[in-house]
């Protein structure tokens, strides 16, 4: 008889591999595939860099979760020996009624974050790389800081396989089914079955999912990283926090420290629609301009010579909030839950995502409010399985 596994999951980036690690850990049966051999640069896990702060402007239903992810990634650091999270503080800038210093403020309140604000004039003398018009202001919180993406992934799925997961690199599902026995999965090596399946493929999520395609977007999404021009101990992780900033009403941009490979600044949201197939990966030097004339605008020291330019995927839903839910029952056995689309904010939930996701499997129920990541389908709206 062919084996029936605990869990199929689909994706092993920032979430499925965390997943994948979660369940093995505790004991779990689990089959997990990628389509590539993460960690790679095609998907939404890559960069070199991504932000962990604490004092989420989007919700405040986000901070219990953060902080479960901060103490995850101390324990996972701990256990790999290797750094995957480096502490520079973080800086939200922006009108003072704009949502990203309200939202921040509410947040930080709610939970009793410590945080500061501070005018546009003592942000340009504790942080002389950030211009700071003076009509805006900050929101400093010190816990911010950067997590090591690809070192992140790399980590987890050699965890989730040293706890027994079987692993499948480079072995996209072609097609699967929901029948009496629960989950098949068949892909170009064979089939596999399980009693349920987790989805956390990011922006491949319509090709397993596709009458859920309405509910997501994947956006293209270009990164560059500059050589200082002036003052680059400026830019040092010691005198350079994190910063995000809210400008000319709804428009957001982002930027690192100099880590030893260049600033890296780019734009959050506002990317061409794609989809994970036919994304354009080059990034032309129209595209280039435009970032540089945001580097002149609020970082100027920062507009040396271009050093790296990419491209990643955000798969986005319609409120920006993530979906972290069972969805429908088919008319099979098994179970699916959709643990995806993280709208280009995702990636410091990893590890207490995939701790939510054993949680939910193991437990039936996670010890989180995650009413704000519900399913959005209409009551009895049944998913159909890809072909």
């Amino acid at each position: 008889m062919r084996r029936i596994h605990d869990t199929i999951i689909a994706g092993l980036g920032a979430m499925g591999s965390s997943i994948a690690m979660h369940l093995a850990r505790r004991g779990h049966d689990v089959v997990a595939f990628d389509r590539f051999r993460p960690p790679h640069a095609q998907g939404s896990s890559h960069g070199g860099s991504r932000i962990i702060r604490e004092a989420y402007f989007e919700h405040p239903q986000y901070v219990p979760l953060v902080r479960r992810a901060y103490a995850l990634w101390a324990e996972l650091e701990k256990d790999a020996g290797v750094e995957l999270y480096r502490k520079t503080g973080g800086l939200m800038i922006g009108a003072a009624d704009s949502a990203l210093i309200t939202g921040s403020i509410a947040s930080a309140r709610e939970h009793h974050l410590p945080f500061e604000v501070i005018d546009a004039q003592e942000i340009r003398r504790r942080f002389s790389a950030l211009h700071v018009p003076d009509e805006m202001v900050g929101v400093f919180e010190p816990r911010a800081g950067i997590l090591f993406p690809e070192t992140c992934v790399g980590i987890q799925n050699a965890m989730a396989a040293g706890f027994g997961a079987d692993i499948h690199f480079d072995e996209p599902i072609s097609h699967w089914e929901n029948d009496a026995m629960g989950i098949k999965v068949v892909t170009h090596r064979g089939e596999y079955r399980a009693r349920q399946m987790i989805i956390a493929s990011g922006a491949w999520v319509a090709e397993l999912m596709p009458s859920l395609a309405r509910h997501f977007t994947v956006e293209r999404q270009t990164l560059y990283w500059f050589a200082p021009a002036r003052a680059p101990q400026s830019f040092t992780p010691e005198r350079c926090p994190v910063h995000l900033w809210q400008f000319d009403g709804g428009e957001f941009f982002y930027g690192f420290p100099d880590l030893g490979d260049g600033i890296k600044v780019a734009r959050h949201y506002g990317g061409a629609v794609t989809s994970a197939a036919g994304v354009d990966r080059t990034v032309s030097d129209k595209e280039v301009d435009d970032i540089r004339s945001l580097v002149r605008r609020f970082v100027p020291d920062a507009d040396g010579k271009l050093l790296r330019r990419d491209v990643c995927l955000y798969t986005n839903t319609a409120d920006q909030h993530f979906w972290i839910d069972w969805v429908a029952q088919h008319e099979g056995s098994g179970r699916v839950l959709l643990v995806s689309p993280c709208s280009g904010h995702g990636f410091k939930f990893a590890s207490v995502i995939g701790e939510i996701a054993a949680d939910m499997v193991i437990e039936g129920a996670s010890r989180f409010d995650l009413s704000l990541f519900a399913s959005r389908l209409e009551p009895g709206l049944e998913a159909a399985n890809a072909t």
